[in-house]
């Protein structure tokens, strides 16, 4: 499909492709006055987030439609409603509003001016019906076009934002070198650390032997744990909560994968060199570190999508070098203080 005939105008005003059919709650409402409200002023061809306002029209928090429909009529709208809101400056383009859709994975953002007053709402289906024309997902019910939108949907739409963006290999370039020059500089301190360890090294030259494994192991553990973090975030928001679940999930992983190949290691070591000591620190250097090395597998890619970097391009390079580090630091400490 070529993009660029499908959409016209990538730099147009969002606020043209925006709703104007929603009503606007006050924050101060109990869930049975919004309800009414809602009922009187009518919702539109589409629902999926109801906004609240305060006492000067601005916009102060999302009241999801389940927590709407579930919650006593009593119950005061603040109670309910998220205050941390996400919305789309009045200034923006279509390209800047698609590119929250895949930052954020929500349905709909609200377009806010410059008082943060709502002017408008965007969501999912009308980009997939209006500026991606996804015919594919589109069902027919009584005359009218209802989009379905897929779990697929965001990650299509950043491939098509990368196609319309068209960037030189020189952007490319810009874009990716510092992140490989965390690479280079974890990769200059692990070799000084190294240094300081030079006589341990020569005490005991089986650490030589396996130290590209350990870093090995220690690599591809990370860079597991970082893509299976990234695949979760596609449709998690990083919260402490998802974050501990996630956290005690790989820290359970991490020991199963630690112990089993430090023992693996550590038997070979043993077998091979008949040298308890060196399997005890080759062994229990690998247990260790790839504990460490799930955690930061786990943490980066969550601390990188927190601050809205893109988790795909940084997180393998900060990884990578964190990951070489700690483990280099725990199998040098260990050897020198069991075999010097």
């Amino acid at each position: 499909m070529n993009i660029a005939a499908t959409i016209p105008d990538f730099n147009a005003p969002v606020v043209d492709h925006a709703r104007k059919d929603f009503p606007l709650l006050r924050a101060g409402m109990t869930v049975g006055e919004a309800l009414e409200r809602i009922r009187r002023e009518g919702v539109g061809e589409r629902v999926i987030y109801f906004y609240a306002m305060d006492e000067q029209e601005r916009l102060v928090g999302v009241v999801p439609t389940r927590r709407l429909l579930t919650a006593s009529l009593e119950t005061p709208l603040r109670q309910i409603m998220v205050p941390r809101v996400v919305a789309v400056p009045a200034s923006a383009t279509i390209l800047d509003a698609c590119e929250f859709f895949v930052l954020y994975k929500f349905l709909a953002f609200p377009v806010v001016d410059e008082q943060r007053r709502v002017v408008g709402i965007i969501d999912a289906n009308l980009f997939a019906e209006e500026i991606l024309e996804a015919g594919d997902g589109t069902a027919r019910e009584g005359g009218s076009s209802v989009t379905q939108v897929s779990p697929d949907f965001f990650e299509a739409l950043g491939f098509h934002i990368e196609q319309i963006r068209g960037a030189s290999p020189w952007r490319i370039f810009r874009f990716r070198f510092p992140w490989l020059l965390v690479t280079v500089a974890g990769g200059t301190l692990s070799a000084i650390l190294a240094g300081f360890f030079e006589t341990t090294l020569a005490h005991s030259l089986v650490l030589a032997f396996f130290l590209t494994m350990v870093l090995g192991l220690n690599e591809s553990v990370s860079m597991q744990s970082m893509s299976v973090t990234i695949h979760a975030l596609r449709s998690a928001q990083v919260t402490w909560r998802w974050l501990a679940t996630a956290f005690r999930r790989e820290l359970v992983t991490a020991i199963l994968l630690g112990a089993a190949c430090g023992l693996v290691v550590g038997l070979v070591v043993w077998l091979w060199r008949n040298n308890g000591a060196a399997a005890f620190v080759i062994g229990g250097s690998i247990a260790l570190s790839l504990v460490t090395a799930c955690g930061f597998g786990l943490g980066v890619a969550s601390l990188l999508h927190r601050f809205r970097l893109d988790p795909k391009i940084a997180a393998g390079p900060i990884t990578l070098a964190l990951a070489d580090f700690f483990a280099l630091v725990i199998y040098f400490t260990s050897a020198w203080l069991v075999l010097r």
